[in-house]
């Protein structure tokens, strides 16, 4: 992962953390594995407790600003941990990629 891209993901998780309890976030994808492009957006993982769409729409609102400020699409999977022990997230194949190429921050 470029420097830069670690510096963004940096200034998500400070924000974030102001508005939800983080209990996990991972970087996955291009930018996590090295590949990516100059259009690639920032994919992100974020584990939370408890999720509704007031926090779900407050988590995407400062992906956004943080994106705009470093010229990145900030891309967030936000799970529960309920969802990972028993909803077919847990079992999907792009849970298997995250735990694969993810990078913890």
């Amino acid at each position: 992962m470029l420097e830069i891209d670690r510096q963004v993901v940096l200034a998500f998780y400070q924000r974030l953390q102001k508005v939800v309890a983080v209990l996990e976030m991972k970087v996955f994808g291009s930018r996590a594995r090295g590949d990516a492009s100059i259009e690639s957006d920032l994919d992100v993982f974020i584990k939370v407790d408890v999720m509704d769409r007031s926090l779900r729409k407050k988590i995407i609102d400062v992906a956004w600003d943080v994106g705009f400020e470093y010229d990145r699409v900030i891309s967030t999977f936000i799970v529960t941990e309920q969802q990972l022990k028993t909803g077919a997230v847990g079992a999907s194949p792009l849970m298997a990629k995250i735990a694969q190429e993810g990078i913890t921050v």
